[in-house]
């Protein structure tokens, strides 16, 4: 995920759903020609009412929110969009004053300030609900048998070009980027940035980021610096298909066990089915969380990836998302989120990749997350 997604740091914060408009300049006088008279300019007109919108505590589970919470991750995560500014400023100034809210502040704040918009698919279904994290993996500064995938730079002649990144050829034009195996096989040792099992440079590529501690007791943060511009193609259902894992059974650790228990030449091909490929900054690490592409920490729990051609970066969100079918996954996720990120693979209006937090622990709950879901987005109310 952006990370691929730098999928990742600390806050959860909330997606965009609307365009900003701009005003068309006026024409300028011909010379000469005496000035227009003065016109008032007209009344903008009042926003249409939603016929869909909600009362904000009529969403599901809202009475078991924890509102406090919810109110902080506003706070933090607002600023980024440009709809309430003045609700922004009044949700910070009460999240940073001496005397601090109580939840039944928290859960006013939201009540009296919004309605809830659902958003809705084409053909009416759930959406989908995923799960993403801040990966910890141990890391070697020289090649090792076990540690034998090198962590690559952004190369030089990688340039992005109308959003995508292309190959600059040396006649100054452009052509598509080599795929993961190419540039695999390419790949030299004195381009190593750090070296990594393969299967955990895989799952990092797939995250966008991660957190490497090297032998020496060193640490850092891989950040997201680049992609081959080819698109994200998922390897799960392909496994399954081949019969390397069960249908239930293509959990994110599942996969991982999988190409650990085949290192090497089969494990390669089968990561070679998705052609996408990161590359990666070095960092250091300030033992915070990631930021998604909204440029905030992301907070676990309590931020999400969207669509940025559905949503907005600052949006607040609701989430319910129950019925997840994989191995080992929790039954439901409900909640006020705030969309802060994106990625690849997040694509649709009622689509979303929820941020767990660092480590073993995240990264083991978020690959068994695959939940029909419902959201709304939480509106400034129009009167």
């Amino acid at each position: 995920m952006t990370v691929g997604r730098r999928r990742l740091a600390a806050v959860v914060l909330a997606a965009l759903l609307a365009a900003a408009c701009a005003t068309a300049p006026q024409p300028a006088p011909a010379p000469g020609a005496p000035p227009p008279p003065a016109t008032r300019p007209a009344e903008p007109a009042p926003p249409r009412p939603r016929t869909d919108a909600q009362p904000v505590a009529s969403l599901p589970g809202w009475d078991q929110e924890n509102h406090l919470a919810a109110l902080y991750a506003y706070a933090q995560g607002c600023a980024v969009g440009r709809e309430a500014p003045v609700l922004c400023e009044h949700a910070q100034a009460m999240t940073r004053a001496a005397r601090l809210p109580t939840p039944s502040e928290a859960r006013a704040f939201f009540e009296q300030n919004f309605d809830a918009i659902p958003a809705t698919t084409p053909d009416g279904r759930p959406g989908l609900l995923t799960a993403y994290f801040a990966p910890e993996y141990p890391a070697r500064r020289a090649w090792s048998p076990e540690f034998d995938a090198p962590v690559l730079a952004r190369p030089a002649d990688l340039e992005r070009v109308d959003g995508r990144f292309m190959r600059r050829r040396p006649d100054g034009g452009t052509a598509p980027y080599a795929d993961r195996a190419a540039i695999e096989a390419a790949a030299r040792g004195d381009q190593a940035l750090a070296w990594m099992r393969a299967e955990d440079l895989f799952f990092m590529q797939i995250q966008g980021s991660g957190y490497l501690t090297f032998e020496d007791g060193g640490r850092a943060r891989a950040a997201y610096a680049a992609d081959n511009g080819l698109a994200f193609t998922g390897i799960a259902r392909p496994m399954s298909e081949r019969g390397l894992l069960p249908a239930n059974g293509t959990s994110g650790e599942a996969i991982r066990a999988w190409l650990a228990a085949h290192r090497g030449e089969e494990a390669r091909a089968v990561m070679a089915l998705n052609p996408r490929y990161i590359f990666f900054r070095m960092d250091p690490d300030d033992g915070g969380q990631p930021s998604g592409a909204a440029g905030v920490p992301l907070t676990e729990r309590r931020a999400i990836a969207v669509d940025p051609a559905s949503w907005r970066y600052g949006d607040a969100v609701w989430v319910e998302a129950d019925g997840g079918d994989l191995v080992g996954a929790r039954a439901s996720y409900r909640g006020l989120v705030m969309a802060l990120d994106t990625g690849s693979a997040i694509r649709g209006p009622v689509r979303a990749d929820l941020y767990l937090g660092r480590g073993e622990a995240a990264g083991l709950e978020a690959g068994a997350v695959r939940h029909p879901l419902r959201m709304w987005r939480l509106a400034p109310k129009t009167n």
